[in-house]
């Protein structure tokens, strides 16, 4: 699916467009779909290779107990006093940055915006001021720049924290088809963004 498109549609509410990234998510957006008081279409972009990953899976207290969260913070093992820059990413591409920053060891929050419409500003915001240090703000997204949530995203992330953040985006060029049709290129690139976003 083409994330922009979907997001070219969404106004007054009318629409909900989100990116799961555990199945207790999932599992838990279903639930709230199917209770939720007014009807609005969900549009799922969750990709096929999350289906099965390692990182995707969750415990049965995760999927007996809570509700679908908007934004999902950093889990990991990390000092917020030295964090100076924060990554938001949804989808894949944040399981992917959080391997690849918990490898390195880079002081560097990922957080994953799970749902992108309607925006949730309030939770991040919350998730944005556990790390009081931080001064940058980073959009990473797999697609590139002239595809995916970033035209949707800027001027939220400009208006909600453009006075205290500098913001930034990493994505491939922008391109005219949404893949390389090169596995070995689409690799490359990758490692390029993921280095990109955690480095300094």
């Amino acid at each position: 699916a083409r994330m922009e498109r979907f997001l070219l549609l969404c106004a007054e509410d009318n629409i909900q467009v989100v990116n799961a990234t555990t199945s207790a998510q999932m599992f838990h957006l279903l639930r709230r779909q199917v209770h939720q008081d007014v009807n609005r279409p969900l549009v799922v972009l969750t990709p096929k290779s999350l289906l099965r990953a390692k990182p995707a899976r969750s415990s049965i207290e995760l999927l007996t107990t809570g509700s679908f969260e908007e934004v999902l913070p950093d889990l990991g093992d990390l000092d917020a006093s030295a964090v100076n820059r924060v990554v938001l990413a949804t989808g894949k591409v944040a399981q992917d940055a959080i391997a690849a920053r918990d490898e390195r060891g880079a002081p560097v929050a990922i957080v994953r915006v799970e749902q992108l419409y309607p925006w949730p500003g309030a939770a991040l915001d919350e998730q944005v001021s556990r790390y009081a240090n931080a001064t940058e703000l980073v959009w990473l997204q797999e697609e590139p720049e002239n595809m995916g949530a970033w035209n949707f995203v800027k001027g939220r992330l400009y208006d909600g924290f453009g006075d205290s953040h500098k913001i930034q985006r990493v994505s491939r060029f922008e391109s005219g088809s949404p893949a390389t049709g090169s596995n070995k290129i689409h690799g490359q690139e990758q490692a390029a963004i993921l280095d990109k976003a955690l480095s300094f």
